[in-house]
């Protein structure tokens, strides 16, 4: 059984590498160029992993990131954010975010960091 992505990005060159890589690799994914509200398109399409950029228009991908792990039924979920902009990271703990990954960023160290919050939802990866 395949394990599923929710993606939420706005980068276009960035979504087709997305688009190509982890399917590949075994993911099926579903992409959003922007969210307000994420958790009706979490209870609707039930993803393993969340994937956020936290530049986002309109909401930063730390309050969407907040929205799933405040959330009683959704914060088992575990959630990557990733930035162009590592000062980000100073503020990560208060998203309570699973990891984080700077951008550009390892497609292989992306890869990694996807199976290992899978396989350890309740792990953070912040400071391994």
């Amino acid at each position: 059984m395949e394990n599923s992505i929710l993606i939420v990005e706005n980068d276009e060159k960035l979504i087709d590498i997305l688009t190509r890589l982890l399917p590949k690799n075994g993911y099926d994914v579903k992409f959003l160029s922007q969210a307000y509200d994420i958790r009706p398109v979490v209870r609707e399409f039930k993803p393993d992993l969340v994937l956020l950029d936290f530049l986002l228009p309109g909401v930063n991908g730390g309050d969407l990131c907040l929205q799933i792990k405040r959330s009683e039924e959704l914060k088992h979920i575990p959630v990557i954010i990733f930035s162009a902009f590592p000062k980000v990271m100073l503020s990560l703990g208060d998203y309570e975010c699973n990891a984080f990954i700077s951008k550009p960023f390892d497609v292989n160290n992306l890869l990694i960091q996807i199976a290992a919050c899978i396989q350890e939802p309740e792990r953070s990866y912040l400071n391994s």
